[in-house]
């Protein structure tokens, strides 16, 4: 859900590229709306519009819905990570933003919110466009950052992985904290406009 239909149009068309179904809404009651008819595994959501916010479009999801959501938005202020961190976001992308970001935080989404789910959860009937194989056990961190080695280097998912690893092991590190350092590189060169 997003208010600038530039943006909207942009992000859907990056994650149907990417191969997930997309419903998107540029308002807060047909967000609510589609998502009480259609149930998508995951929202994404910007946080200030006009009418419904983000911020309200998320209470209902969790409340009335129980649909996983992530917020993308220009604000990143003290007031605002900290309404969403209260309302559980899975996930929480400052703009701008390109779909090279978007997608690996999408996938990371998906396997946290498996790992919310565990073991014992049942498995909607379908299932269309949720994390790919192999990604459910890992951390948030560590499957984003094999989402930005798939994408940068065109590798398969094991191979970006088996890379991160490789990365760990030269460096004498974990493998969380590889990610995490590969994470923060990419958006020291993203916010430096290189």
């Amino acid at each position: 859900m997003d208010d600038d239909r530039l943006v909207l149009a942009t992000l859907s068309h990056g994650l149907m590229q990417a191969g997930y179904e997309v419903i998107d809404a540029d308002n807060g009651d047909d967000a609510i709306l589609l998502a009480r008819e259609r149930r998508p595994d995951l929202a994404l959501l910007d946080i200030r519009m006009e009418g419904k916010s983000g911020f309200d479009v998320a209470a209902y999801l969790r409340e009335y819905c129980q649909i996983p959501f992530m917020f993308l938005s220009a604000f990143s202020d003290d007031a605002t990570v900290a309404q969403v961190k209260a309302l559980g976001a899975v996930a929480y992308l400052v703009k701008p933003l390109d779909i090279r970001q978007i997608v690996p935080a999408v996938e990371a989404a998906f396997a946290h919110i498996d790992a919310r789910r565990g073991p014992a959860a049942p498995a909607p009937a379908v299932e269309p466009h949720t994390a790919s194989p192999g990604t459910e056990s890992l951390e948030p961190t560590v499957a984003m950052a094999v989402g930005v080695l798939m994408h940068r280097y065109s590798l398969g998912r094991g191979a970006a992985l088996e890379r991160l690893q490789r990365q760990a092991a030269g460096e004498q590190r974990g493998l969380a904290d590889q990610a995490e350092r590969l994470l923060q590189a990419v958006e020291l060169l993203s916010s430096s406009g290189h």
